[in-house]
């Protein structure tokens, strides 16, 4: 419990500061762009990881859309949220850890009129059961992509994909 204290405490100082990247680093080229949406994706992927849905949410567009080839596609924010915390974090015995596949993470910028509005990061992940009074194991493996679009000075996610879900040791 004190584990989880410990690290909403940290989710949030880091997520209070995290509007102070959006401007910083907006518009100051691709290496600075690869760093803001390196920075943010972990900074999502922290709150999945523990469960913060209210962490989360603030990640997304209102009208977010999740492609998954195998849970089909969500469409808003209040229907990906209703779903994260009924499927992903509504059982307090079954839980899913994401870690990125080191190596296969990548950002493209996108441009409009030479000016940057958003990004494109995409690479593999892999997911690890963690079941109470059980080892936690690793479960399967699958691709990503999503878009973070640059509106109003912030950085959110607005289009999703999860996909070519599959054991872990299929490479």
């Amino acid at each position: 419990m004190k584990i989880k204290f410990c690290i909403n405490i940290l989710l949030t100082l880091l997520f209070s500061l995290s509007p102070c990247f959006n401007y910083s680093f907006a518009q100051t080229g691709t290496d600075s762009l690869e760093k803001l949406i390196l920075l943010k994706d972990s900074l999502f992927w922290i709150a999945y990881n523990n469960c913060d849905v209210g962490a989360m949410k603030q990640f997304f567009t209102d009208d977010v859309e999740f492609y998954h080839d195998r849970g089909g596609l969500t469409k808003g924010l209040q229907d990906l949220t209703a779903g994260i915390e009924k499927n992903l974090c509504g059982n307090d015995n079954f839980k899913l850890r994401r870690e990125a596949v080191e190596g296969t993470v990548e950002v493209f910028p996108l441009t409009g009129s030479g000016v940057i509005y958003g990004a494109i990061i995409s690479g593999e992940h892999v997911f690890y059961v963690i079941e109470r009074g059980k080892e936690e194991r690793l479960d399967g493996l699958a691709k990503f992509a999503q878009i973070w679009i640059l509106k109003d000075g912030t950085w959110k996610m607005s289009r999703v994909l999860s996909y070519d879900h599959g054991p872990a040791n299929r490479k």
